[in-house]
């Protein structure tokens, strides 16, 4: 089992030296027994608060996180389980407030075993509290950025945790809905676990405690950070145009040639991925999602890889590119795809819908969005992630509404003239640009 460190603990891993500002606890006359007249329910509150030294379940405040201001909620578990009661949402509360009034990204330092039952369904109503409040956060279009602790379950991962825009967890910690007392006798416990929920998309990643503070300071500045220019990237493979569409084709196709990792690391100083479709999928090998900062400017990224595209890549794109849109920044998407997926999980999985998300997403983003083609751009698994008017392509791309391959085998023409089917679907850098399909085709960068 990792180390519960307590509220205060956490604090001080997180927050600055000497940054700390506690917020004042609202008031709030609480009759004997608390609201529901529970016998020894002031006892346990009494005790608890000898042990912690805290007089409620949550500790508040504004802090600099490597530089950066937040509001932090630091969760103590030793009170009485970390739970929720009416004086920990009049705490919730008066931290999302104050965090729109400042224009503060949110915290949540998060361990709790879930609503506390000597208040009854009044404690378990203040989730319904928490996620207004976090919603109004989410519409001032601020971030929040979760942090798991051991344990994170119940209500707490529910609402302030899986809520969150990015969640990062502590190694080892205990997360899932159901807590240890409540789930199934013969329950996997590995499936409650941090590693768990980001193996399942539910959450982003994994931080040992000795680099939080830098990793949450990092995400804290390039999600309040100042928005940057999208682009487009320079080329770095090819600079001489394909001959003909077959050659555009084996050329995007080549092993050689450069892929998404190699255009996100010439284009970004630093950045940092999101993880996963928060409905129990992922794709690490066919979309790299994330923000990164280039000349001290934010910008976001949905990157295909050059695999098949599945529906989880999809769903994490598009959650990708509305997280952007509400934060003010804009998004690079570079395309690289023979298509979607197209097995029978796929279209279990929903591919269809996820695309769809993605169409959407891009359509409806009020932010720029630029799109460099660097690969294959396999019919539309590939322009779901590509901007109306602002695409272009390098000297390595092509575009096509279907692969040649496909295309000859629709038109029941052997396999011969599969290279002049290519040619005919005129997918190359200099044809799409002559058909209006992009804007124009990178160069390399000057030398």
């Amino acid at each position: 089992m990792p180390e519960r460190l307590s509220a205060r603990r956490i604090l001080a891993i997180v927050a600055d030296e000497g940054t700390f500002r506690e917020l004042p606890a609202p008031p709030r006359d609480s009759p004997a027994g608390g609201p529901l007249g529970w016998d020894g329910y002031d006892a346990s509150r009494a005790r608890a608060a000898g042990r912690t030294g805290e007089e409620e379940s949550v500790v508040c405040g504004t802090a600099r996180v490597h530089g950066t201001e937040a509001v932090l909620i630091a969760f103590e578990f030793g009170f009485l389980g970390g739970s929720l009661g009416e004086r920990t949402g009049d705490r919730l509360e008066a931290a999302y407030t104050c965090a729109r009034e400042r224009r503060l990204p949110v915290v949540p330092l998060i361990a709790t075993g879930g609503s506390r039952m000597q208040e009854g369904m009044l404690a378990l109503t203040q989730l319904q509290r928490v996620a207004r409040q976090s919603a109004l956060t989410r519409e001032a279009g601020l971030a929040q950025v979760a942090v798991l602790r051991d344990p994170t379950t119940g209500g707490g991962w529910a609402t302030l945790g899986a809520g969150a825009d990015v969640i990062l967890a502590l190694p080892g910690a205990q997360v899932g809905f159901a807590g240890s007392r409540v789930r199934p006798p013969d329950a996997d416990p590995s499936a409650y676990t941090a590693e768990a929920q980001v193996a399942a998309g539910s959450a982003d990643a994994v931080v040992p405690p000795g680099e939080l503070r830098e990793t949450l300071g990092l995400w804290l500045r390039l999600l309040t950070g100042p928005a940057g220019d999208a682009g487009p990237p320079h080329a770095l493979g090819a600079t001489a145009l394909p001959g003909t569409g077959w050659e555009a084709v084996t050329r995007a196709r080549s092993a050689e040639r450069p892929r998404a990792r190699a255009y996100l690391d010439a284009f970004f100083t630093r950045r940092v991925a999101i993880s996963g479709d928060r409905c129990g999928g992922t794709d690490p090998d066919g979309v790299l999602c994330g923000f990164g900062e280039r000349d001290g400017r934010t910008v976001a990224y949905a990157a295909q890889t050059g695999a098949a595209t599945r529906p989880a890549g999809y769903r994490t794109a598009a959650r990708l590119i509305r997280l952007a849109d509400r934060l003010g920044l804009p998004v690079l998407t570079l395309v690289d795809t023979p298509g979607a997926a197209n097995d029978a999980e796929a279209e279990r999985q929903g591919a269809g819908a996820a695309i769809a998300e993605v169409f959407g997403a891009v359509a409806a983003a009020r932010v720029p969005v630029t799109t460099l083609v660097i690969g294959e751009g396999g019919s539309g698994g590939a322009l779901a992630l590509a901007a109306p008017g602002d695409t272009w392509v390098t000297p390595d791309g092509y575009f096509s509404v279907i692969a040649p391959e496909l295309a000859a085998a629709i038109l029941k023409r052997p396999v011969s003239e599969t290279e002049a089917t290519a040619g005919q679907l005129r997918i190359r850098p200099q044809d799409l640009v002559e058909l209006g399909v992009v804007r124009g085709i990178a160069g390399p960068a000057d030398r």
